[in-house]
């Protein structure tokens, strides 16, 4: 309060110059210039929609004038230093943010994800976090040039004298109506998908990237330490008509073959399943893939809203069907894998015979695709195990189920343990995404470097980067394949693992020789030489299975975490094709050719001779539902998100942007277009019903993934409880 009173007797002295003035009045509002510069450059340097400019500037500005108001009350030292912190903090608060969306496709958030950044070892992304500074030099200068300029200013013009104590006040009743104005712009009748709208945004603690374009960077990182702290209304409505959309679903079904999607014009692939196998002889059960559960009873009796809703909605899920594959490899061993940025475009029939070999026979899957989630490889990781979608933003759903214990009775290690499988999991690195509490609550036994898994090192007793799968599987089939146990493996792979360069990549440098002569860009060559790890892993489990006589009674499952979304470049070199990399290069999908999710589901046994091939669209959420029902299991496949792939269902599949591909088209959110596939035939108004229903039932399935987990849902159901 006394330099309050020295500003109010200050004030009487004779009339000030008006450079004074000016300069006074430039300090006070570089720091809201400054907020609001950063959000403005961010999103013009991201490529994002300018449309909510309004509402990230006036929440820049006022977060300035909160600023600007601190750095006024105190000593001159003081608020010369504070003025400095707050500028040098917001500039490389965006910075930061710009390299982890480059580099790992995802905002970093203060509180929600700080113990996964703590838990995980960034040495593994080095060459990739340089890579991203040395590519984006002109960003980071952009972000830092308000600290730049300060610094100039500060010499100059700025002198960071205790403010009136009018002038103080004034600053802070600007910044809380610049805030009331940015939330009252946010409220208008913004068009789009609800979800995405900036007033329900704001209400979220999911959709991170949507949250950033619409609200700004700083109100992202805001939100996310409110709900962090005091978290967030689930917002659900137990008296949901989910009757509705049978009532929609009225288009004809009418599906056919036709090219693969992109964002903008281009329909899907068909979903008829041509099979070479011969039509079977006896009569195929075609019951449902159920179990005794009475959702509706439950409902009646549940007090807890968000349990009476999953109650309801699943009471209304249409199974799916038993099918002529039900149980076709009842007892079968199981390896599963899930291979670390994975993309089929790299097979090649005489580079990689096994990978060309598990990929054309058995069950051939033409049109499946890895979308890209939340977190990309914990993500991926958890629809492929789990058969739920994971949460698009913290805390990271498979990590939550670990640390919470959730119950996950589909798991195939917790379905497989109770018929007397072996189970087990490996990982030839260190502890990440908090797998060594995971993956145990998934069933396996889990081994890991430090936990059962040695990783190899070179001459110095450095551990290499990456590891190799080959190496990782050599050490460990011996532990599961001789035993007179049914076994079921699960393998983490990580020779795919960015960056992809000779000089990197240790596993590319091992493999340089075999690809030398390839006609593609050095990237491209050290990705497919990281790959060939893969391939002489697989080579060699074949070879192990084979001489243990388990070749004809085991089945192997692979796919990818995700594709390598860093490097788009080396997909569109592969395959030929066009998918607007630099589009995808921050996971931006408005103009994205979705065939860059296309890749290869291995489904293969040494006991089929004839070969099955499915057209259908499919993905990694429907891996486990379709495992199970070929491995004769009982399970409810209403509780599940995905569908069995061979069975009669209707494909789905969603989109990080919440795009998503059927049957009968491909949904473009951000400008809510359908492209009906060619051969489809719809009025406009059966289109509308249709979209309106496939809306729902994403949105549905999405939050039902989210209250599984949230509410331990499965324990809550007699007959699944632990």
């Amino acid at each position: 309060m006394n330099t309050f009173k020295s500003n109010v007797s200050n004030s009487n002295d004779k009339k000030r110059p008006l450079k004074s003035y000016l300069c006074e009045t430039l300090q006070l509002l570089f720091l809201p210039l400054t907020f609001a510069y950063l959000e403005l450059v961010f999103h013009l340097y991201m490529k994002m929609n300018l449309k909510y400019a309004a509402i990230y500037l006036l929440f820049g500005l006022s977060i300035g004038c909160l600023c600007s108001f601190v750095t006024s009350l105190f000593k001159k030292t003081i608020n010369k230093y504070l003025t400095y912190l707050f500028c040098l903090f917001g500039c490389l608060i965006y910075c930061i943010e710009m390299e982890c969306k480059m580099i790992l496709q995802t905002y970093y958030q203060l509180l929600s994800s700080a113990e996964t950044a703590a838990n995980n070892n960034l040495l593994d992304y080095k060459n990739a976090i340089l890579t991203g500074i040395t590519g984006h030099l002109l960003g980071l200068l952009l972000f830092l040039l308000p600290f730049i300029l300060l610094l100039v200013l500060s010499h100059t013009i700025f002198t960071y004298q205790p403010k009136r104590f009018v002038l103080c006040s004034s600053l802070l009743g600007l910044a809380v109506l610049l805030h009331l104005g940015a939330l009252g712009v946010l409220s208008l009748s913004w068009s789009g998908d609800a979800e995405f709208l900036p007033k329900n945004l704001y209400a979220s603690d999911k959709n991170v990237e949507d949250q950033v374009e619409s609200l700004g960077v700083f109100t992202m990182l805001r939100l996310d330490i409110k709900h962090s702290l005091f978290g967030v209304n689930e917002n659900v409505n137990v008296d949901e008509d989910f009757n509705s959309i049978s009532d929609l679903l009225n288009a004809p079904n009418t599906v056919g073959s036709s090219p693969s999607p992109t964002a903008k014009a281009s329909p899907s692939p068909s979903s008829n399943t041509e099979k070479s196998t011969p039509e079977p002889t006896k009569a195929v059960d075609t019951s449902p893939n159920v179990m005794d559960i009475d959702f509706s009873s439950l409902a009646s009796k549940e007090s807890n809203d968000s349990v009476k809703w999953l109650d309801r909605y699943f009471d209304s899920v249409e199974p799916t069907k038993k099918n002529e594959y039900t149980g076709m490899f009842k007892g079968y061993n199981v390896i599963f894998l899930s291979a670390e940025g994975f993309s089929g475009y790299m097979i090649d029939k005489k580079l990689t015979p096994t990978l060309y070999k598990l990929t054309h026979e058995a069950f051939v899957f033409h049109n499946f695709y890895t979308p890209l989630h939340f977190t990309s490889t914990s993500g991926g990781e958890f629809q492929n195990l789990v058969g739920l979608y994971p949460k698009n933003g913290n805390p990271i759903s498979m990590t939550y189920t670990g640390k919470n214990k959730t119950w996950l009775p589909f798991t195939l290690a917790n379905q497989l343990d109770k018929l007397g499988y072996n189970s087990q999991g490996y990982h030839c690195n260190v502890n990440m995404y908090g797998r060594e509490l995971s993956h145990p609550n998934l069933g396996y036994d889990w081994h890991q470097s430090g936990s059962g898994v040695t990783m190899e090192k070179n001459s110095n007793g450095k551990a290499l980067w990456p590891q190799s799968d080959e190496y990782l599987f050599k050490q460990t089939v011996d532990e599961y394949i001789n035993k007179d146990d049914p076994f079921n493996v699960y393998y983490m792979t990580i020779s795919g693992h960015l960056p992809y360069s000779f000089d990197g990549d240790q596993m590319a440098a091992k493999n340089k020789d075999k690809v030398k002569d390839l006609p593609y860009s050095d990237k491209t060559k050290a990705y497919i030489a990281a790959n060939l790890e893969l391939e002489n892993g697989l080579t060699y489990l074949i070879n192990a299975l084979k001489k243990a006589g388990k070749l004809e009674n085991t089945v192997i499952c692979m796919t990818a975490d995700h594709i390598p979304y860093s490097d788009v470049d080396i997909l569109e070199e592969l395959s030929g094709k066009s998918f607007h990399g630099d589009q995808l290069e921050n996971l931006n999908e408005k103009n994205v050719n979705f065939d860059v999710y296309k890749n290869s589901l291995i489904l293969w046994s040494g006991s089929m001779k004839d070969t099955v091939t499915i057209e259908k669209p499919c993905s990694q959420i429907d891996i486990l539902p379709t495992l199970s029902n070929l491995l004769g299991l009982e399970y409810d496949s209403r509780l599940l998100m995905g569908t069995d792939i061979l069975s009669d269902s209707s494909p789905f599949i969603h989109f990080s942007s919440n795009c998503w591909l059927t049957d009968k088209g491909l949904y473009n959110r951000f400008d809510g277009t359908f492209t009906l596939n060619d051969d489809v035939e719809m009025s406009a108004e059966e289109q509308e019903k249709y979209v309106t229903a496939m809306k729902k039932i994403a949105s549905y399935k999405l939050k039902a993934s989210e209250l599984i987990l949230t509410t331990d849902y499965y324990n809550t159901i007699p007959a699944l409880k632990k």
